[in-house]
C-alpha cells in the first residue's frame, strides 16, 4: 500500500523516490484541473525563495487535489529544480531557441542547481533544499545543436539533463548528483522520516 503521494510529473523523480524504497502513488498520473502551479518568478524573488515557493506550492496543489478527489489522506511530497546562472533564474526552455541560448550561456560556467522538496500532510508543510554546483566545460555551436536536436533540454531545468547526454558537458560538480536530477535523496529521507515515513535508507534507526 501506498504511504505517500507524489505530486510531480518526473519520471526521474519516480525514479529517485524508487531508489529510496518509499512506496507512492503518482497523483499527476493524469491530467487533473487545477493540479499545475505556475512557475513565474515574482520580481526580484531570489532563486532560493523562488524554488523553495514553488515546492510548497505543488505539495499544497496536491494536499487540494486529496480533498476534491476523495482520496485517503496520505502526506504530500512535490519538489522542484531551477538552474542558476549568475544569479539569473533558467528555467525550463520554451522552445529549441530558448533551449539553445540556455546551453551557450552555461557553456564554460560555473553555475547552481537548487531543488527544493516539500512533504504536506493535514495543515502541516515542511521543505528541504539542496544546492549542488556543476561547471561545464567549453560547448562548440555543432554540439550544441546536436543536443538541442535531441529532445532531451526541452523539459528540464537549464536546458539539460545530467543523467542523459549533458553528462558528457560536465567538467565538475559538488553536491547532491540526485539532487541535480530533480530529487536529493538524503534530504528527502531525513524530510520523510519527520512525518514518520521510515523509507529503506532512512537516516535513523
Amino acid at each position: 500500500m501506498p504511504v505517500i503521494y507524489l505530486a510531480s510529473r518526473s519520471p526521474r523523480r519516480r525514479e529517485l523516490l524508487h531508489q529510496l524504497g518509499v512506496v507512492f502513488e503518482d497523483l499527476l498520473n493524469h491530467e487533473q484541473p487545477g493540479a499545475d502551479v505556475d512557475e513565474t518568478p515574482h520580481p526580484d524573488e531570489a532563486p532560493r525563495d523562488y524554488v523553495l515557493r514553488l515546492a510548497r506550492a505543488k505539495a499544497e496543489s496536491g494536499r487540494r487535489q486529496i480533498v476534491l478527489r476523495g482520496l485517503p489522506a496520505l502526506p504530500v511530497l512535490a519538489a522542484d529544480t531551477t538552474v542558476v546562472l549568475d544569479g539569473l533564474i533558467l528555467g525550463k526552455p520554451d522552445d529549441d531557441a530558448h533551449a539553445r541560448d540556455m546551453l551557450h550561456r552555461l557553456s564554460a560556467h560555473v553555475h547552481l542547481v537548487m531543488t527544493a522538496v516539500a512533504v504536506a500532510s493535514d495543515e502541516r508543510v515542511e521543505t528541504v533544499m539542496s544546492t549542488s554546483t556543476v561547471e561545464f566545460r567549453d560547448l562548440d555551436g555543432a554540439e550544441i545543436e546536436r543536443y538541442v536536436a535531441s529532445g532531451e533540454p526541452l523539459d528540464k531545468a537549464g536546458a539539460y539533463a545530467i543523467q542523459g547526454q549533458a553528462a558528457m558537458f560536465v567538467r565538475k560538480l559538488a553536491g547532491s548528483y540526485s539532487g541535480i536530477m530533480g530529487l536529493p535523496l538524503i534530504a528527502t529521507a531525513d524530510l520523510l522520516w519527520r512525518f514518520g515515513i521510515a523509507s529503506e535508507w532512512s537516516p535513523r534507526d
